[in-house]
């Protein structure tokens, strides 16, 4: 490892500013990502802030019925809260799916937004990789990708976003809220992480100094029905080969209110947009959700080895959806 600064600053306010200041600084608060790849010389940070002793910690529920969780709030806290179990479902499954016990409990909301790709030539550096060192290929395409991407994809990377969480909060229409030198705003969940296109170096759309400093769960999704489900290789600690996360309102047989998004697919959570249009408004039921999943794996490519994912991911939303559906009335 790398010989690094560590500070550990007083306010939010002093953590961005220090950023800001100190170029290839990173900001450390579980370090259950961001340490392994320093360890694997992915990561050779020049300074860490470490903002785990911000007031960065609490869930607050707010006047309207949503639930602001804070940057530093642990996985393992966030998946018990009885208000997010109750309201936000898939996020709790979702987050229980994902790493150990152990890890959920050293994991932070901020932190798992930002994780980096398993890929595992990002990991190796001794293999070209774009996303680690832009301009030297992409090992993978040529390589074994039997897990890597088969939407959104670019010839610079194929790799995939790793987390459950964020494929939840998308799905739910969270927002996260960032704090930076130049002041405070917020974005959908959904629109965080980039695609790789010809930067797959930049993993999301925050700001050079910004810090995450929340996430807003919205009360336009609070109990409405939803549920996580994930594909993996065992049944403990592994990445998935694909997910999906499903909220589903249907009133009267019709669906008035949709929010689909699958992982392991993409570079980023991929909200099903082609599959959520073609449901909102018409009939619920299994020929309805067969035709709208078709729509949204139409756009995949898969690669030599990962075409499987494609029907991996329909059967899984044709089953979260099938079983969040309620039941025809009797004729």
């Amino acid at each position: 490892m790398n010989g690094f600064g560590y500070l550990r600053p007083g306010s939010v306010q002093e953590a961005a500013e220090a950023y800001a200041a100190h170029p290839g600084a990173r900001y450390l608060a579980g370090g259950t990502n961001l340490v392994d790849l320093m360890k694997l010389g992915v990561e050779r940070p020049a300074l860490l802030i470490d903002i785990g002793r911000l007031p960065l910690d609490a869930l607050e529920e707010l006047p309207d019925g949503s639930l602001r969780v804070g940057a530093t709030v642990r996985n393992s806290d966030l998946a018990a809260d009885p208000r997010v179990r109750d309201r936000w479902p898939a996020l709790s499954q979702a987050l229980l799916s994902g790493a150990s016990a152990q890890l959920r409990n050293a994991a932070t909301t901020g932190g798992n937004l930002l994780q980096r790709t398993r890929c595992p030539y990002f990991q190796d550096v001794d293999k070209p990789c774009n996303k680690r060192e832009p301009g030297t290929g992409c090992a993978a395409r040529a390589g074994v990708h039997r897990d890597h991407a088969v939407l959104g994809h670019s010839e610079q990377c194929i790799a995939t976003h790793p987390s459950d969480m964020a494929v939840a909060l998308a799905a739910l229409d969270a927002r996260v809220e960032l704090y930076g030198t130049e002041g405070t705003r917020s974005m959908p969940v959904a629109d965080f992480h980039r695609l790789p296109g010809e930067h797959p170096d930049r993993d999301t759309w925050i700001r050079p100094g910004e810090l995450i400093t929340g996430v807003l769960l919205p009360a336009a999704t609070a109990r409405v029905p939803s549920a996580y489900r994930k594909a993996r290789d065992r049944a403990s600690y592994a990445f998935a080969l694909a997910s999906v996360a499903v909220a589903l309102r249907v009133t009267d047989g019709i669906v008035d209110q949709v929010g689909i998004a699958f992982g392991g697919l993409a570079h980023r959570p991929w909200r099903a947009r082609h599959t959520e249009l073609a449901l909102l408004g018409g009939p619920a039921g299994p020929d309805a959700f067969e035709g709208a999943v078709a729509l949204e794996l139409a756009h995949a490519e898969p690669l030599r080895d990962n075409a499987y994912k494609v029907s991996l991911a329909r059967n899984l939303a044709l089953d979260v959806l099938n079983r969040l559906a309620p039941a025809p009335a009797p004729a």
